[in-house]
């Protein structure tokens, strides 16, 4: 049966348990202080500087960004992983402001807070594109003159030409397995995922939009962004051959 292309079953696709047990050894200590210098870097932070971590999940990026001396800020849907984000934070003696939120609507009293808005590992386009708009409306808004954003996202020409209709993931006889479909009236791509683990069976669905960076940086300009510029998941010049697409917007 086809999936309902408005469809985007939230708690299902970021269930606490299965999430960590298939990205946890993806996701490692390593990888994640690397990840947090690259941003330092093409954010040009400082230590002292207020930084919003948008769909910050359990906080593996904020409180890193935070023990660097950063004022940080974290929003997201997820009860749950910013439960872990503040058990962490706490752990570590860090004061790091989690909210639960939509990151369509933020809060009112942050109007020009930000120096830096930060949004990792594929966390914008989960909405229409109205919806997506807003989201870049609403960083902009809570940005100061001169503050910038960083957008972390795969690079569509690459992912289209290396498609693939089923992605696996494989741990300890788990298995989470994504069926992807490419919408291109929409620009989304749609996943079901299965996943087996510990005898059930789980199903969810999810959507990203995908962009060129020509389109995305239209979008940003739209939304009030001026300098856009491009790189890959190294910090090197953005290119066809990138994984990802990290853009880098001036308020």
């Amino acid at each position: 049966m086809p999936l309902d292309p408005e469809a985007f079953d939230v708690e299902g696709t970021f269930e606490v348990s299965d999430y960590h047990y298939f990205y946890d050894p993806l996701l490692t200590e390593e990888r994640s202080e690397q990840e947090a210098t690259l941003i330092w870097q093409l954010l040009g932070l400082q230590p002292g500087l207020p930084v919003l971590d948008l769909a910050c999940g359990y906080g593996r990026i904020a409180n890193r960004l935070a023990a660097r001396g950063c004022l940080l800020s974290g929003v997201d849907q997820s009860a749950a992983f910013l439960a872990q984000a503040r058990a962490e934070a706490e752990r570590w003696g860090l004061a790091v402001d989690y909210r639960q939120g939509d990151m369509r609507s933020l809060p009112a009293e942050w109007t020009g807070r930000f120096a830096a808005v930060l949004s990792w590992f594929t966390s914008f386009g989960y909405f229409s594109d109205e919806g997506n708009r807003q989201v870049l409306a609403e960083i902009a808004r809570v940005l100061q003159p001169g503050g910038r954003l960083l957008l972390d996202l795969q690079n569509r020409e690459r992912l289209l030409r290396e498609s693939q209709q089923t992605r696996v993931l494989e741990r300890d006889g788990a298995w989470q397995i994504d069926q992807l479909r490419y919408d291109v009236l929409s620009g989304r791509l749609q996943t079901r995922r299965v996943i087996l683990r510990d005898g059930r069976q789980r199903e969810t669905h999810f959507f990203v939009r995908l962009f060129t960076l020509p389109e995305l940086a239209d979008w940003l300009r739209q939304a009030g962004f001026s300098r856009v510029e491009a790189y890959n998941e190294q910090g090197a010049p953005f290119s066809l051959e990138s994984r990802r697409l990290l853009t880098v917007a001036t308020r």
